[in-house]
């Protein structure tokens, strides 16, 4: 019956509406206990209070909580001197710099929105001063901020790994490469505006191998916490979860002792930042809690899974398929939430036709950070946006090219599962 669907067009109508988030979801799964009339009401907020009590999704607040020790203990210009030290000299230099900062950051804050803010605000300032555009420098901010959401340790794949049921060790190892792809695509279409523009290198030359020797070695406490999770978790010292918890440790043992630039003064500050960012990702998973009760009570995933399956079985055009519908998707629906709400429509889907659940993964989880930087929704053009001061028709303009480097990366990640595949098979071995 049409009555069924209400929830589902009731949410994209007050997404539609700019209402936040949360509430959309929210809102939409209460509506379905409210026309049903049959199932307890209280399920509902069973439903949504039952989200929380998982041991997987207590990393959350823990990497929240230690990329917030780590900024405010003063990495970041440690890390942007190393990144200096390694691309000042090329075309485009300050731009550069963004994409190499970020994918420093990337292992260190776990959170896209946290490097948006963070990047728009320490180089896009110097950008516009350095005669690049402001919506240029709003644009590269907000892309280069979509790298975390691969590098270990991401939420977004904490939250899919959880909602999968797939190995959080195999998906943050899974996430490297095709990162590291992305930095790669950002920074060849940088190259490319930034010679046709005249935004010119910081210096004449490479500042040299000592340079970035000494600057590495002063970087090294901060770098080192990536590898420190991964090894953790791969030679099981600690579970994903765990390695929050010891990160955290590890992350203030940082800040007091070796950069001594962590007083126990900002803590509460820090707990403060990290309570209001994981409680605004912990309300949507509840809200989503409550809503995927109404997908499964309908039956909603079997009936699309029974549909897609009439329009091809081979898995790399299914693939594809999902793709151009995520991109679509994308422009409407924010990055997160949609990845809520749409792993279990698929994940039946794809294990029918046998895809690894890491592949898709990290297809999906970079099919869905590309939306945080696509007009109208992304929340890191947002962000990097209203730092900047930059109209949002600017910014769609600027975003263009670099959301076509991204999308080849994408189709290449979707095509070539090896790439994916690859490292983590090569750490753990081949397997589930």
């Amino acid at each position: 019956m049409w009555a069924d669907w209400i929830p589902g067009i009731l949410m994209l109508v007050l997404f539609a509406l700019e209402t936040p988030i949360s509430f959309a979801i929210a809102i939409s799964a209460l509506s379905f206990f409210l026309i049903d009339g049959e199932i307890p009401f209280k399920i509902f907020a069973q439903k949504m209070v039952s989200a929380t009590d998982s041991y997987p999704l207590l990393s959350i607040p823990f990497f929240v909580l230690a990329g917030a020790i780590m900024n405010k203990a003063g990495i970041t210009h440690r890390l942007l001197a190393l990144a200096d030290a390694m691309v000042g000299h090329m075309t485009g230099a300050l731009a550069q710099m963004c994409t190499v900062l970020a994918t420093l950051l990337g292992g260190l804050t776990a959170s896209s929105s946290a490097d948006a803010a963070m990047l728009a605000k320490v180089l896009g300032p110097s950008m516009v001063k350095s005669n690049y555009s402001p919506a240029f420098a709003a644009v590269i901010t907000s892309c280069a901020a979509i790298i975390t959401s691969l590098i270990p340790p991401s939420i977004g794949l904490i939250i899919y790994g959880y909602i999968a049921d797939v190995s959080v060790g195999r998906l943050f190892i899974g996430g490297i490469i095709p990162g590291l792809m992305l930095a790669a695509s950002l920074m060849i279409v940088t190259w490319y505006i930034a010679k046709k523009r005249g935004y010119h290198p910081l210096r004449s030359e490479f500042a040299g191998y000592g340079v970035v020797f000494k600057t590495f070695k002063e970087a090294l406490w901060a770098l080192s916490i990536p590898m420190f999770i991964i090894v953790g978790i791969r030679y099981g010292i600690f579970t994903p979860t765990e390695a929050g918890a010891v990160t955290v440790l590890y992350t203030i043992g940082v800040g007091l002792f070796a950069y001594k630039s962590l007083s126990i003064k900002d803590l509460p500050k820090v707990l403060k930042e990290t309570a209001l960012d994981t409680s605004s990702v912990m309300l949507m998973i509840c809200a989503a809690s409550a809503f995927g009760f109404y997908l499964a009570w309908e039956r909603i995933p079997p009936q699309m899974a029974s549909w897609m399956l009439t329009l091809t079985k081979d898995p790399l055009s299914l693939l594809l398929i999902i793709n151009v519908m995520l991109i679509v998707l994308g422009t409407a629906i924010e990055g997160t939430s949609a990845l809520i709400i749409l792993t279990p429509i698929f994940v039946p889907i794809l294990l029918k036709l046998n895809v690894d659940m890491v592949h898709f993964g990290i297809v999906l989880i970079t099919n869905l950070t590309i939306a945080g930087v696509t007009p109208p929704v992304g929340q890191m053009m947002f962000i990097s946006s209203q730092v900047l001061k930059v109209p949002m028709e600017d910014y769609t303009i600027e975003v263009m090219p670099f959301l076509g480097a991204m999308i080849v990366v994408l189709l290449l990640l979707t095509v070539f599962p090896s790439i994916t595949l690859w490292l983590p098979n090569l750490v753990y071995g081949a397997g589930p």
